[in-house]
């Protein structure tokens, strides 16, 4: 299910971007390095205590576990739930229908935006799709959920 969700982002990213297939793969990483080795060695990764004082600011806290995961679960507080395999088409929306669909405001991509998920998995591959969009200040909760729940509850519906 997570890799149909990722298949989906992905095929929307190419599509996103205009001319060769994979463009925007490219488009963020240095030369020699592709996205996915930035994102899984040396990606911002942030600490429970870190996401705890950066939520004082303003930051976008997005969750991109499955909506069934947050409804079960819960979710962390002040996070809004985009699922990884809505995220790329939800980060190039029009401001408008992003605020009416996820009742917050649009992100630029100069804002600072952190991801998380159950364990740092998707949240890595989110991280890397809004790497390749041109978000500047991306940063994820590596620990995700697990981690949090370790600290304080979660919150619920």
């Amino acid at each position: 299910m997570v890799l149909g969700g990722w298949w989906r982002a992905a095929r929307a990213l190419r599509a996103a971007a205009p001319g060769e297939a994979g463009a925007g793969w490219r488009r963020t990483s240095p030369p020699g390095r592709s996205c996915r080795s930035l994102c899984a060695g040396g990606a911002p990764s942030l600490s429970y205590r870190e996401l705890k004082d950066l939520k004082k600011t303003t930051v976008l806290h997005i969750d991109v576990r499955e909506r069934w995961e947050i409804d079960r679960f819960g979710k962390i507080p002040e996070s809004i739930n985009i699922p990884l395999g809505e995220l790329v088409e939800a980060l190039q929306m029009d401001p408008v229908e992003f605020k009416k669909q996820y009742n917050q405001k649009m992100p630029s991509k100069s804002d600072p935006v952190v991801f998380s998920c159950l364990a740092g998995t998707r949240s890595k591959q989110a991280l890397g799709f809004a790497m390749s969009l041109g978000f500047s200040r991306v940063q994820q909760y590596a620990g995700g959920f697990e981690d949090w729940v370790k600290h304080e509850p979660p919150e619920r519906k």
